[in-house]
């Protein structure tokens, strides 16, 4: 049986190296995306009168999502959610942001929901540009009163908006710094994760976003690390917000923080900081 010399293993291994990176988009994308068609709640479930809108992304995909009018003068805030399930899932958030005079824009990216198409990184900023772009041109309503949320993997696609849109605000919620720094987190690609592709380049993008904003991270996130919400609020630039919700995880930080939590997001949405001063 013939035997591998060394240089024998080191085209094998190069050539599997090459494999894994070529697949690798698509098999980030299998642990990245889990969204749900179903719609299991409706705004009228939570006491909303929500306005059902469609629009499109550039790329002419089809998106669903719900318009809650602001008070008197309010801002509007354009609400990118998580990697899993749908805007039926969120409206509770929504309810309490509505109960403070904000408006809300909530959509679902493609493949979410009644959404068209099927997720990706590059697919979803153009569906939150597109959202961007329907408050705008079709709500007309103006990039002072528009702040960017977002929660999660919905952290990278508010800081698209902020960078390539003019906004009043940024929200970014349990956000995570980069794919391949995700990547470092599970035990299958740590020995890897040093080589893969930066994807989702949140902290290199916060330092370029020039508008106010406010980072909030649970404390005991079990999933995207406490520190990484640190290092977001250590790279942006002045003006900037940290609040960290003690004793929150990932996905309950609004839970957790209660209405002091609603009030902060009420009080940044409106004025552009909390308690008058940047802290950490």
């Amino acid at each position: 049986m013939m035997q591998l010399n060394w240089v024998g293993y080191v085209v094998i291994v190069a050539f599997l190296a090459a494999a894994f990176l070529y697949f690798y988009p698509q098999i980030e994308r299998f642990f990245v995306f889990y969204p749900q068609k179903k719609l299991d709640f409706s705004p009228s479930d939570w006491g909303l009168a929500g306005e059902t809108v469609y629009f499109e992304a550039a790329d002419g995909i089809r998106l669903h999502g719900w318009f809650f009018p602001p008070g008197k003068n309010e801002p509007v805030v354009l609400f990118s959610h998580g990697n899993a399930g749908n805007i039926s899932h969120r409206l509770e958030n929504v309810k309490r942001l509505a109960e403070r005079g904000l408006g809300v824009f909530i959509y679902d990216y493609r493949g979410y929901g009644k959404s068209q198409g099927r997720p990706s990184e590059t697919g979803i900023y153009q569906d939150g540009l597109a959202a961007y772009d329907y408050l705008v041109y079709e709500k007309r309503i103006g990039p002072e009163k528009i702040v960017c949320f977002g929660r999660s993997l919905g952290a990278a696609v508010a800081m698209e908006i902020a960078l390539r849109r003019a906004v009043k605000a940024l929200i970014v919620e349990s956000g995570f710094t980069s794919a391949r720094d995700m990547a470092g987190e599970f035990l299958f690609f740590r020995p890897i994760s040093s080589i893969l592709p930066v994807h989702y380049n949140n902290l290199g993008k916060i330092a370029h976003v020039r508008v106010p904003k406010l980072i909030i991270h649970g404390t005991v996130d079990d999933l995207v690390p406490f520190r990484m919400g640190q290092a977001l609020y250590q790279s942006a630039s002045d003006p900037k917000y940290f609040l960290p919700i003690e004793g929150a995880g990932h996905n309950d930080t609004y839970a957790v923080g209660g209405v002091h939590y609603f009030d902060r997001v009420a009080q940044f949405a409106t004025m552009g900081r909390i308690g008058g001063e940047a802290k950490e």
